[in-house]
């Protein structure tokens, strides 16, 4: 399997892009604002550079995470981790030419992309929410934010890494 590692910096940009249509105004960004109690000034105060960096290195942690979550036969890397042996070595061969292409679709990654938004995006949004005292709505448009968002990233990641 030729793993392309550089795919994981470029799908780092995706919530930066899905962000920059989903909580637009026209899309969800006025129904979020009155979620989250954002104002345009709170907005104009704050350091756009500062958040875009931190996105970007955001996505590239969501990225790395994810990729063992939607690419299975990472797990098979791990158990061989440092093992040099010759024997490992052909196990290795032999084992990415039998399961190497195995469930490495865009709609398998997106499957898992979607379980992952919701067995942790969910329950980290939901708690963060319950104790910022925010509505089911703020808790639905950020939830939705990255179920899309782990979406698209566990597809790429699976039919292109």
């Amino acid at each position: 399997m030729d793993m392309k590692f550089y795919l994981v910096f470029v799908t780092a940009l995706i919530p930066l892009l899905v962000g920059m249509v989903y909580y637009n105004r026209s899309v969800l960004g006025n129904a979020w604002m009155q979620a989250s109690g954002m104002t345009e000034e709170k907005g104009k105060s704050m350091n756009m550079i500062l958040i875009f960096v931190l996105t970007y290195i955001f996505g590239l942690m969501a990225s790395v995470a994810l990729s063992s979550i939607v690419i299975h036969q990472i797990g098979v890397f791990s158990v061989l981790n440092g093992d040099e042996s010759a024997e490992a070595k052909a196990f290795l061969k032999n084992f990415m030419d039998t399961y190497g292409p195995r469930f490495r679709t865009f709609k398998h990654g997106v499957l898992h992309g979607v379980i992952a938004a919701l067995f942790i995006a969910l329950p980290v949004v939901g708690v963060g929410a319950m104790f910022e005292a925010k509505g089911w709505k703020y808790i639905a448009i950020h939830v939705g934010y990255w179920v899309i968002t782990f979406a698209l990233i566990g597809g790429v990641l699976c039919q292109f890494v």
